[in-house]
């Protein structure tokens, strides 16, 4: 059973993802660090952010694995690093490459199967692209301000004042929502949960209700 918890940066899709796993005891994947480590493969191969073509060859050329909630490269926890402000100014760029993407969900979708095909994943296109069939889709909004202040306690954020935090936020949400190859959107049949004025142990209580009601 794969519950997919799909929404853009700041909705709390991490820690709410995180509770429902331990709710149920199934598995945690977080999809979006395999892109955070591809764009430092894209780094570190030189490639230019700006042609798909080179950053599709420096990606492909790597080994990517999830241990935990940890990201490694070629065996390397990179964790730490993915979360660089250098990785979140480009990481947008990287995981529009449809080629990486292909690659990313390949890896995802095994890692769910290595897990019994039993785990709560969180992300952008997970009901839509990676798991269709997701027993659950549960998609998180919130408002603009929300997000914002939500993310500047982040490692990423990097001392950011909370306007700039949204503008990035606004940027990255246009490209994932824009981009040709598994755009960010809620899939038909997700449910979408505005965390404004919620809590992430409401919201965990919300999806675990939801489950308890399927």
């Amino acid at each position: 059973m794969v519950i997919a918890i799909d929404g853009p940066g700041g909705v709390g899709k991490s820690t709410v993802a995180r509770g429902v796993a331990a709710a149920l005891g199934a598995a945690y994947l977080n999809t979006g660090l395999y892109y955070r480590a591809a764009t430092i493969a894209a780094l570190e191969g030189g490639a230019d952010l700006d042609d798909a073509e080179s950053i599709a060859a420096a990606v492909a050329s790597r080994r990517y694995e999830f241990a935990g909630e940890a990201i490694l490269l070629d065996g390397h926890d990179v964790t730490e690093r993915s979360r660089s402000p250098e990785v979140t100014a480009g990481v947008s760029q990287v995981s529009a490459v449809p080629a990486v993407r292909a690659l990313m969900v390949r890896h995802q979708r095994e890692w769910v199967e290595a897990h019994d095909g039993r785990a709560v994943v969180e992300g952008r296109d997970i009901g839509t692209v990676v798991f269709p069939d997701a027993a659950l889709k549960v998609f998180l909004t919130a408002s603009a301000e929300a997000r914002a202040r939500r993310r500047a306690g982040d490692r990423e954020a990097a001392g950011q004042d909370v306007d700039a935090i949204a503008e990035a936020l606004r940027r990255r949400d246009h490209i994932d929502s824009t981009r040709e190859a598994s755009p960010l959107a809620p899939a038909d049949d997700a449910v979408t949960i505005d965390t404004t004025s919620y809590d992430a142990d409401e919201v965990i209580a919300i999806v675990l209700r939801m489950l308890d009601a399927g």
